[in-house]
């Protein structure tokens, strides 16, 4: 079943939230067949994700009252929700699938929890100036992180060298399924950011903190699994992780780190850039037709 013949809205697409669920009863600690360190740096995300999408709904939350936008607040309303069961969906992999195979995620997040519950007395201390500026900081870094996973999000709706790979298909339905969406609700955060009189110069601050938090995650998150994964049989050095990754990412089962992280950069630094521009909304909305999750929860776009 495809979509109808009609135009879709890059700039504004309904963006509505799907309640999907996940059993990771037989999914392999190694869901990437015969690459660890590939499997990981994906696994990388996992571990921030949840906390990282309860602190993007945060920002937009106290952004929304100075929003007047009747179309932007309705937006806000899906995309909090679909950030909400993304948090779910990836914390669920932590609980029945990390945990069971003995790896503990506390040490990242557990800081990420408790970051969040610290914001809003941090912020309390703050007068109100400073507590705006700090709120357009904080959505300035959102919006670079939310291209980088539109980008993402398209390059696995894009990628069917995973599928040939023999990839866990119920991991590649959660990543396709989070991919589709974040190119769903991609242009959200950006639009907030310039609705609070976000500029240019704030922007590539926030690019820049948003550069150095993914880089951390990819390969720290990556080495951090890797030391508590007793299957591999070889401490996780360095020059053996970037040989692993290059292997990988040659065969399509990464992104290069070099195109997403710098040229996708440099698009999303271009002074006239909107997030509409990148991404397509008509393949994300076909693909949500066909995830075994979304038609599991119901998931009618009509």
């Amino acid at each position: 079943m495809g979509l109808p013949s009609f135009e879709v809205d890059e700039r504004h697409p309904p963006i509505k939230p799907r309640r999907v669920s996940f059993d990771w009863e037989n999914t392999p600690l190694h869901w990437i067949p015969g690459n660890a360190v590939a499997t990981h740096m994906i696994n990388s995300f996992h571990l921030v994700l949840p906390e990282g999408e309860r602190w993007f709904i945060q920002c937009v939350q106290d952004a929304r009252p100075q929003i007047t936008d009747e179309v932007l607040l309705e937006e806000i309303k899906g995309f909090i929700g679909q950030e909400m069961v993304h948090a779910r969906a990836h914390n669920s992999f932590l609980a029945d699938l990390l945990e069971r195979h003995g790896i503990d995620h506390t040490p990242i997040t557990e800081m990420g929890r408790q970051g969040n519950e610290n914001r809003p007395a941090d912020r309390a201390k703050l007068k109100p100036r400073a507590r705006r500026r700090m709120l357009r900081f904080e959505l300035a870094a959102v919006s670079a992180i939310e291209h980088y996973t539109a980008v993402l999000g398209q390059w696995i709706l894009d990628n069917d060298r995973l599928d040939a790979a023999g990839v866990d298909p119920t991991m590649l339905d959660l990543l396709r399924w989070h991919g589709a969406e974040e190119v769903e609700h991609r242009s959200v955060v950006f639009d907030v950011y310039r609705k609070m009189g976000g500029g240019y110069l704030l922007r590539v601050g926030g690019w820049l903190v948003s550069l150095s938090f993914l880089y951390w995650a990819l390969i720290g998150g990556a080495r951090f699994l890797l030391k508590q994964d007793g299957t591999i049989g070889r401490k996780p050095t360095l020059r053996w992780m970037y040989r692993e990754y290059r292997r990988a990412a040659k065969a399509g089962l990464v992104p290069g780190l070099f195109r997403l992280l710098v040229v996708e950069g440099l698009v999303y630094l271009k002074p006239n850039h909107h997030p509409s521009q990148i991404g397509d909304t008509r393949q994300a909305l076909e693909y949500l037709l066909r995830s075994p999750a979304a038609k599991a929860a119901g998931y009618d776009p009509y």
